[in-house]
């Protein structure tokens, strides 16, 4: 299976990527560390980092374009906005009005110093705001070429259907793992569509049963559980774009090398067999 994906059928990316959410954003020891984090998981090879306007109300974005800016050809950082501090008393809420995703928008251009996003994703579908005014600001915003392609976050199979149907959708990124399938239809949905998926959580533990069964197909391969959990997502499916994240050097160093670990069809079907539900955190 290619260690490659083309999102949209034109932006070239390695599959698995690395998800900027956890890294300290405050100033001190830990953030120099996640500045240096970063720049690993670049001299590694990644060529696809995630981010969004929530996580820190932009501090993470500006991290990123501190550590890697001027960006490297053929990285992609793809931010998410849709979410904002408007809920009462300023607490974070689901907002997709037009004004609010276009001002994120903004906003991420100057934190990521660039002059257009190739990837943005609309972090949550917001209930209180027309689903084509939420789309159609993207759109706008795409022909205005402020952002290059766009993608949707935790959405159902029919609210992707309802997209499509006004936009182009290049990803979804929606919480999916070895042992948390709740959306295996829209994963399904995607790789129809050849629409890249990237699951957020890719590494979550559960029952007691599962981690000890994948503990023993880790022992078997010689690798750790943690990679055979992100091989089963690049095994699953060629449109599978995992974005493990971590704040820890030889943590990054672990999850990018699963890319090279290579499942027999016998494990591959111990680890097929496992399912089970896991609490979610926001992505």
């Amino acid at each position: 299976m290619s260690s490659t994906f083309r999102i949209g059928g034109d932006l070239d990316v390695r599959r698995l990527g690395f998800g900027a959410m956890h890294l300290p954003t405050e100033p001190g020891p830990a953030r120099e560390n996640a500045l240096a984090v970063a720049r690993r998981a670049v001299e590694l090879g990644v060529t696809l980092i995630d981010t969004a306007h929530l996580y820190g109300g932009g501090a993470n974005e500006e991290l990123l374009a501190e550590a890697l800016h001027p960006y490297p050809e053929g990285l992609l950082i793809t931010t998410k906005v849709g979410v904002a501090r408007t809920g009462p008393g300023g607490d974070w809420k689901l907002d997709g009005r037009p004004e609010i995703l276009r001002d994120q928008v903004r906003q991420a251009l100057r934190r990521l110093r660039t002059e257009r996003i190739e990837l943005l994703q609309l972090h949550r579908i917001d209930p209180d705001t027309p689903l084509a005014d939420q789309l159609g600001t993207l759109r706008e915003l795409q022909t205005e070429g402020l952002v290059g392609r766009i993608g949707l976050s935790e959405v159902t199979v029919e609210e992707l259907g309802r997209a499509r149907e006004l936009v182009d959708v290049v990803s979804v990124q929606n919480r999916y793992n070895l042992l948390d399938r709740e959306h295996e239809p829209v994963l399904d949905a995607c790789a129809a569509a050849g629409i890249a998926f990237l699951p957020w959580r890719p590494v979550a533990w559960g029952k007691a049963g599962a981690e000890g069964e994948i503990s023993a197909v880790a022992a078997e391969l010689g690798a750790t559980p943690t990679q055979v959990s992100l091989a089963w997502l690049l095994d699953r499916a060629p449109v599978v774009l995992p974005i493990p994240g971590t704040a820890r050097t030889g943590h990054l160093e672990e999850n990018l090398a699963a890319a090279g670990l290579t499942l027999t069809p016998a494990h591959r079907a111990r680890l097929d067999r496992l399912a089970g539900g896991v609490e979610a955190d926001s992505g």
